[in-house]
């Protein structure tokens, strides 16, 4: 087993994970720490180290709310349980599964980028232990990224500072774990040119933008996006923010911070802009505030604008989302606002819109109800839909995870509880799963494997049995593979309300 290995910046030993035929590299630095004067600043190549480094542990997960305290909330129940975790600014380190005896292997990778809203998260959560895909015959890695202000955080000092790395410091971490893994897997018995990026939520979210930029050519060749794309065709649920508006709100909280320049700002300790972001309003707030921006150079535009456009890396999807999870809804109260809001969103296309809904006629919540649509999914048609991609041989393969979860609390599939699934890592949850929700996890992990390995989901099961065919969505098949109690492949179309939201959006983004 490889246990002890050179990389670019010097040697590092490994552990045996659970797995003894599998090793586990947590910690390894890909960055320097981003203190003091790198604080608020695009990140540096980590330095080189004399000796072995021993990487046996998880390093201290981004600033951001101590996990584990609101016990009200289902993700602390979930997975943020333990509020001693450590926790720091010097945080960009990542993390490496290996099964690989040698380092010619030329395994295939996956790289992942955890959810959380780009204000909490951490890459030791409990559910991403990487053994289980390690132990399908891949390289697994897991980078951390700067979170909240301290990762998306702009203001004019930083633009005057460097122009073309002004903002979005989290993306530009997970951009430069990438280099790193370009540069270093080999070592571990990966390929190079094998590498496919995934994440969840915000971390599905900026898989997405890393695969829209164009400075990314030749990082990657595949992606999975799990319930990371996000759209209210009746109102925008998150900013889209441009360089200029995200630089007046910096200038705001230096105000609030009670300093006068960056380096004021860098003066201070961690603890205390923490403390600050949470009196400035917390995360919701900061979901407002500090997330990716459009800054003109690692995003050039909208990340569905850039994708419908083109403007992309041309490689198969995976990507699905879970059905109990933001749904999108008209927010009026009387039939006229209905009538009013149709005809500002949909111009002439509005009497068609209005019929599909039932207005007038029927009762206003049922009005409502009828026009309701996923968010997610409404966001995954349009990329799916999108045409871009046709004759090109390149596939998508669509998902929706809606089986039983037990539990107390009846949560329902509720957003990211197909993590567990995924990486096939019930064992470690609270939950009473059975045997069926086990087989479950073995397929889909089985799924992601596959598709991580050849850009295709289908194979055999542990059995030798082939699995469920997961057909490639199209426009004309949208086909997809529905995970109840067992993996099911149907073709589902869309409802048609659905059906002219999606059309309607890509027609105003991309006019003939």
């Amino acid at each position: 087993m490889l246990r002890r290995i050179l990389i670019k910046n010097g040697w590092i030993e490994g552990l045996p994970a659970s797995d003894p035929r599998i090793t586990a590299f947590n910690g390894i630095p890909f960055a320097m720490p981003p203190v003091k004067s790198l604080r608020f600043r695009a990140p540096v190549p980590a330095s080189n180290w004399v000796g072995t480094m021993k990487t046996y542990s998880f390093k201290p997960i981004s600033m951001q709310p101590v996990p584990g305290l609101d016990t009200d909330n289902i993700y602390t129940r979930e997975w943020h349980v333990d509020p001693d975790i450590p926790m720091s600014e010097d945080c960009l380190y990542l993390n490496v599964w290996t099964p690989a005896k040698r380092d010619d292997e030329k395994l295939p990778v996956f790289v992942w980028f955890f959810g959380g809203g780009w204000q909490v998260g951490y890459t030791s959560e409990m559910e991403f232990d990487g053994e289980r895909f390690a132990r399908r015959g891949i390289v697994f890695v897991s980078i951390n990224y700067r979170l909240n202000v301290f990762g998306f955080l702009s203001h004019p000092e930083i633009t005057d500072e460097n122009p073309t790395q002004p903002g979005n410091f989290g993306l530009l971490d997970q951009q430069l774990g990438l280099k790193w893994v370009k540069e270093n897997i080999a070592a571990f018995g990966g390929d190079p040119d094998n590498i496919t990026i995934g994440g969840q939520s915000a971390g599905g979210g900026s898989t997405l933008m890393q695969i829209v930029s164009e400075q990314n050519e030749g990082l990657f060749q595949k992606a999975i996006i799990q319930s990371g794309v996000l759209m209210n065709p009746y109102e925008e649920m998150l900013p889209r923010r441009t360089l200029s508006e995200a630089e007046n709100i910096g200038i705001e909280f230096f105000d609030f911070l009670g300093v006068k320049s960056l380096e004021e700002a860098r003066a201070l300790p961690a603890s205390f802009i923490m403390q600050k972001w949470e009196e400035y309003g917390g995360f919701f707030t900061s979901m407002k505030y500090w997330m990716p921006i459009q800054d003109g150079y690692f995003l050039k535009d909208n990340p569905m604008k850039l994708f419908l456009d083109g403007k992309y890396s041309k490689l198969p999807l995976l990507l699905g989302h879970t059905e109990n999870e933001f749904k999108a809804s008209l927010n009026v109260q009387t039939k006229e606002e209905i009538n009013i809001k149709a005809k500002e969103l949909f111009g002439d296309n509005a009497d068609e819109f209005l019929k599909l809904i039932g207005w007038p006629d029927d009762t206003i919540d049922n009005i409502k109800k009828s026009a309701e649509v996923h968010a997610i999914e409404y966001a995954i048609r349009i990329l799916c839909d999108d045409d871009n991609d046709a004759n090109s041989g390149i596939n998508k393969y669509y998902y929706e995870f809606n089986p039983e979860i037990p539990g107390w609390d009846n949560p329902g599939s509720f957003h990211s509880s197909e993590l567990w699934f995924t990486f096939e890592t019930l064992a470690k949850c609270w939950r009473p799963f059975t045997g069926k929700h086990y087989d479950l996890a073995r397929q889909m992990c089985n799924f992601w494997s596959n598709f991580i390995k050849t850009g295709d989901p289908n194979g055999n099961d542990h059995t030798g049995e082939p699995m469920p065919e997961w057909k490639p969505y199209t426009k004309e098949n949208p086909n997809k593979m529905l995970f109840t109690d067992v993996p099911h492949p149907t073709v589902c179309q869309p409802s048609s309300i659905m059906s002219f939201l999606v059309r309607d959006y890509i027609k105003r983004s991309r006019p003939i």
